[in-house]
């Protein structure tokens, strides 16, 4: 399955700071119906991720009935990034 969405970056101050993209309500519902044959746990699903040129595997995360796109370091540093910015990220879920 594949899908493509645009989103902001935000930044999650916790006790291990990370940032995200939050997958639209819409393309959520087709995740919750794929998680079950792609989860390895906790509703994680595997994914390979791009925003701009870059590329990289990841994991989505379920919260609050949505999913989280983590966007690493290297990948926002690639396509300079940080968050409030807006991109358009494209997932590959293999369903």
């Amino acid at each position: 399955m594949d899908m493509e969405f645009s989103g902001e970056i935000w930044f999650w101050r916790g006790p291990a700071p990370w940032y995200f993209v939050t997958v639209p309500d819409e393309q959520c519902q087709a995740l919750q119906d794929a998680s079950s044959q792609v989860s390895y746990g906790w509703g994680m699903i595997p994914v390979t991720a791009r925003i701009g040129a870059t590329g990289w595997t990841t994991s989505l995360f379920p919260k609050d009935g949505r999913y989280l796109v983590p966007v690493k370091a290297v990948v926002r540093r690639a396509e300079g990034l940080d968050a409030g910015d807006t991109v358009t990220v494209r997932l590959d879920v293999d369903a």
